[in-house]
């Protein structure tokens, strides 16, 4: 579609939302001026303000064809970043490649740009700038891209600056509070404030109050719209679009023929943000696979994030009853909001299996993937109740299309493998970990836990030389997780009421015997994966034992807990889900935007029926509840 259509459609959606058609129109002749310019940050300031206003295809045909051939480190990530919020999400490995540029030159912008996307990667090379013993721009910048993923000590790096006397780092340390602070920051600000006499440090000290909730900060940036310097014109058009002052549109409207472009631009932007409803940031779940009658069963899910910012869920379907021998097929769904609202169904596997198809796993395929290269689409097929296998199926277009199913489970026997349980290690190793039986009919025999290999993106598998065993029903349902200097860790479900660990030194060849890793748990399945803004482990499990009950208790309620050293010890538990009467487990889990993403079941206690849910959860929430071992 091209831009000038986009834009129109545009235009058309503020008239249906009661802006007047001039003013909408103006808005975005001003930002296409702005995008045209050869005045390099308002014009990438143009660029995200269309973008949000829903014109990013228009923004990526202007963007696109610069980025390659600009030499600047710094305008190189402006640009990338723009990329970025206009849908192209693997321009996110542009700023993380000059982050790691030994040349600091763009290290600053690299950080920057990486906070206002909201994107970190793995977010080791952020957390090593954040170790700095001195603070300069870029190690503050790199602490607000964590600090906006939840990163405790980053956000308290950020108000440490705040009493900075160095005007430019204070006034960058309330412009980040701005956006990540929150009802305890105003004192702090207000004291930064008055150790300034410069009318620009304390325009932007005034703006972040503003942002928080502040009146007398509210007042000094309606003021601000009218200020002589124009540095101080273009923050407070920015924050407008942050506190959302609706008394703020006609001093806005008269920017927009400000003699400075950038004050124009960013007036533009803040009059089109105004007539968009707020994103509420809190923590919501919705029931994306809801149950019914003909289907009685939605479970083990797993999501992906697309290149473009979608997010793909995908659950098992089951027919008729809520056995695991039922019938069931893989659907999937895609979200363009971050999971807030969901589109139609598809089926992304159809049952092929003589009983049926579960358990999906989605993942990128390769090591280190920044919204880029292909994705991995791994499920069961159950042909009996005694033969069941892992298939790996490759889509090369986003998830679009898949390629033929390739045998992971590369032995004899029945080899269950989680939902959203392929790790793929940092040297490129595939590891799907099983829990397998050889059994006869449907009489249970103990569990042993092992991996499937593979070294070559998926194309070939083999198992792991040892296998792991445990008392009672044996070691079940295992997961992988990388630790620190190439560690390998297994967790694995058992009837003992606790979950038990296993290790490898050798990329999952050999595993030592099993311990208890001292966390109490049902038999019921964990999830456990690494936080990238602190580096921590995160586990989700159900904090519930009932000795001598059914699989030691029910699986309520869904917990979270935090370790800093490994999985050696670990912060109080965060409850996510606590209705006695229901049931929460097989859990899927990735971060996104400083939020984690979680797929699991809801169910009675009776079992049945159950439905998918989603759930998203700003990382901060498990360091706000959970600080502290125990």
């Amino acid at each position: 579609m091209s831009g000038p259509r986009i834009a129109s459609l545009v235009v058309m959606s503020f008239l249906l939302m009661g802006a007047s058609a001039p003013d909408g129109e103006r808005c975005l002749e001003v930002l296409r001026e702005g995008l045209a310019s050869e005045e390099f940050w308002p014009s990438m300031h143009a660029a995200e303000a269309l973008s949000e206003a829903g014109a990013a295809a228009e923004v990526r045909e202007a963007l696109s064809p610069r980025l390659a051939a600009e030499p600047d480190a710094q305008h190189r990530c402006g640009i990338a970043r723009e990329l970025v919020r206009a849908g192209d999400l693997s321009k996110v490995r542009v700023l993380l490649d000059v982050l790691a540029d030994p040349d600091p030159h763009g290290h600053s912008h690299a950080a920057e740009s990486l906070y206002k996307v909201r994107q970190i990667g793995d977010g080791a090379p952020l957390r090593a700038a954040l170790k700095a013993p001195e603070t300069s721009r870029a190690a503050l910048m790199a602490a607000a891209a964590l600090a906006r993923w939840g990163n405790p000590e980053a956000l308290a790096r950020v108000r440490r600056a705040v009493e900075s006397d160095d005007p430019e780092l204070a006034r960058t340390a309330a412009w980040i509070l701005a956006r990540v602070g929150d009802a305890s920051d105003p004192p702090a600000l207000r004291a930064g404030r008055d150790r300034f006499d410069e009318p620009l440090t304390r325009a932007y000290f005034d703006h972040a109050l503003a942002a928080l909730g502040d009146e007398e900060g509210r007042g000094a940036l309606l003021r601000n719209l009218d200020a002589e310097d124009p540095r101080i014109r273009v923050q407070a058009c920015e924050l407008a679009a942050v506190v959302r002052p609706g008394d703020a549109t006609d001093a806005l409207a008269r920017r927009l023929d400000d003699e400075t472009l950038d004050v124009r631009v960013r007036a533009a932007g803040a009059l089109l943000a105004l007539d968009r409803p707020a994103v509420d940031e809190k923590e919501f779940a919705v029931e994306v696979f809801p149950a019914d009658a003909e289907h009685p069963r939605y479970s083990e899910g797993s999501v992906v994030v697309l290149n473009d910012g979608r997010l793909l869920y995908a659950a098992t379907q089951f027919d008729a009853d809520s056995s695991d021998f039922a019938h069931a097929r893989i659907q999937a769904v895609e979200s363009t909001d971050e999971g807030r609202t969901w589109g139609p169904r598809r089926v992304l596997q159809e049952n092929v299996g003589q009983l049926n198809v579960m358990s999906v796993s989605l993942f990128r395929l390769l090591p280190g993937a920044i919204f880029d290269g292909p994705i991995g689409f791994l499920y069961l097929q159950k042909d009996s109740p005694s033969k069941l296998n892992a298939f790996l199926r490759v889509s090369d277009d986003e998830g679009a299309t898949f390629g033929p199913p390739i045998r992971t489970t590369v032995a004899p026997g029945y080899h269950v493998v989680n939902n959203d349980r392929v790790t793929v290690l940092s040297s490129g190793r595939l590891i799907a970990p099983a829990a397998s039986v050889v059994r006869e009919g449907v009489a249970d025999l103990s569990y042993k836990s092992s991996c499937f290999l593979s070294d070559d993106q998926g194309k070939t598998w083999r198992r792991s030389r040892s296998i792991v065993g445990y008392a009672k029903r044996g070691a079940m349902e295992p997961e992988v997780v990388e630790l620190d200097g190439g560690r390998l860790l297994m967790h694995m479900r058992t009837q003992m009421g606790h979950i038990v660990v296993s290790e490898s030194n050798d990329g999952g060849e050999t595993w030592s015997e099993p311990r208890n890793w001292g966390v109490a748990a049902p038999e019921a399945p964990s999830t456990l994966r690494r936080i990238p803004s602190t580096g921590d482990l995160l586990l989700v499990w159900n904090d519930s034992i009932k000795p001598g009950t059914d699989h030691g208790g029910h699986r309520t309620p869904l917990t979270a807990a935090v370790s800093r050293d490994e999985g050696k010890t670990w912060s109080r538990p965060v409850t996510l889900e606590a209705d006695p009467k229901l049931t929460y487990a097989y859990t899927s889990l990735i971060f996104h935007r400083g939020r984690a993403l979680l797929t699991y079941y809801v169910a009675p206690l009776t079992w049945t029926p159950l439905s998918s849910r989603f759930r998203s959860v700003p990382i901060a929430r498990f360091y706000e509840e959970g600080a502290g071992a125990e």
